[in-house]
């Protein structure tokens, strides 16, 4: 800047500034190029393995080095190349996909051990790694960095030379700008997995709810109809015959289908309870509570009516708990609370049981969170051994709002 400010001195190469300055000035504006390429493929959702690999390249090109090397690391102490790229465009002698195991003194094995950035001279490493890197890449240098995804270690960016010149120190500094992009990719790709598992679910749960309904309708309802029907065909010949006991037969059929009337509407109240559509939530889970067998302590400070789908949602999480506790947790008692706050519907429902409830396990917590996460809301279970199950559920009470902004 000083040369900008008397005139002197300046070079041919620009004005006002020294050659070092233009140099660093063009470094600064090639990694700013390559960062908003990279950037652009992560906002157009572009599948990880191509962010991978272009992640690789920009790094090679932009730090001229003779190879970049973009590691995941594995269960079992592995790591899997998933992006590389070489100076001259030959093959990379681990392809993308190869599995090695960690362990020595390498650049790799240092990263997964600590967590943090690595660099090595290849006179001093070790393991399969080590070997495979000195002997079939023929690394010499190089320098590792850390890349991390929510908030655990996911794998690195290994950048190499093939001779003895070590790696510049700021080597580290720009390798973190390109991690911070990889990780938003792998994270945008998890997140896209879980939602796509999640609508899985629901799509599994629908269908196993429409089999079960046909199911028990055929074998309970229809059947019992079918039987009625025949006995009033044979009722009205007996008639017709002059024979058997009209009156007796007609009661027998009346009663049967009060019977029928009596199994639909109990049926209907395991869809869609009746009270939770006319009344509303509070006094659904009020009625829930008094059928339940195991003693239930019901705070509930609110009778207001709310959208119903968010009323649907709570009465079934708490259904759910209950019934987890009655068949699974050996509970001797549960706490369900419901209110309202800063423009949410807030559920809270607890027993004293065993713990360990897991909604992986196919309990049916799984299903009611992704029926919560619809509608923009959130389920957590805290169950540790010995300490009971607690369930919180928060949902919007703008549930348009929240299913606009899904």
């Amino acid at each position: 800047m000083d040369a900008l400010d008397t005139g002197a001195g300046a070079s041919d190469e620009g004005a006002g500034r020294d050659p070092p300055d233009q140099a660093r000035l063009g470094r600064l504006a090639r990694e700013q190029a390559a960062l908003r390429r990279v950037a652009t493929l992560v906002a157009r959702a572009t599948p990880p393995q191509e962010v991978f690999g272009a992640v690789a390249e920009e790094v090679g090109r932009l730090l001229a080095v003779d190879f970049t090397i973009l590691v995941r690391y594995d269960p079992q102490d592995t790591l899997e190349v998933v992006g590389t790229w070489t100076r001259t465009g030959a093959p990379a002698p681990t392809p993308v996909g190869g599995q090695l195991p960690l362990g020595g003194r390498n650049v790799t094995t240092l990263v997964y051990q600590t967590g943090r950035p690595a660099r090595i001279d290849y006179n001093e490493v070790s393991g399969v790694i080590g070997q495979v890197a000195s002997r079939d890449w023929g690394l010499r240098s190089s320098v590792a960095v850390p890349v991390s995804a929510e908030n655990r270690l996911w794998g690195c960016i290994v950048v190499a030379f093939s001779h003895q010149e070590l790696l510049p120190a700021e080597t580290e500094a720009h390798l973190a700008s390109f991690t911070e992009l990889v990780a938003t990719a792998i994270a945008n790709a998890e997140s896209r997995s879980e939602l796509a598992a999640s609508r899985r679910r629901i799509v599994a749960a629908s269908d196993e709810a429409r089999r079960r309904i046909e199911r028990d309708l055929h074998d309970g309802t229809q059947q019992r109809l079918v039987s009625l029907g025949l006995a009033a065909r044979a009722a009205e010949a007996d008639a017709a015959a002059g024979r058997g006991d009209l009156r007796a037969e007609l009661s027998r059929i009346a009663a049967g289908l009060a019977d029928a009337v009596a199994e639909l509407q109990e049926f209907s109240r395991g869809i869609h309870p009746a009270i939770l559509a006319t009344r509303g939530v509070g006094p659904a889970l009020r009625t829930l509570a008094r059928r339940c067998v195991l003693p239930v302590d019901l705070d509930v400070t609110t009778n207001a009516r709310f959208p119903e789908p968010v009323e649907i949602a709570v009465y079934y999480v708490a259904s759910e708990a209950l019934a987890n506790a009655m068949k699974h947790a050996r509970a001797s008692s549960t706490q369900i609370s419901l209110a309202t706050r800063n423009g949410s519907l807030l559920l809270s429902v607890r027993d004293d049981g065993v713990g360990r409830a897991d909604p992986a396990r196919g309990s049916g917590l799984a299903g009611l969170a992704d029926r919560v996460e619809a509608l923009g809301g959130s389920l957590h279970v805290h169950s540790a051994a010995g300490a009971g199950t607690h369930i919180t559920v928060d949902l919007p009470l703008e549930y348009e709002l929240a299913q606009g902004a899904g």
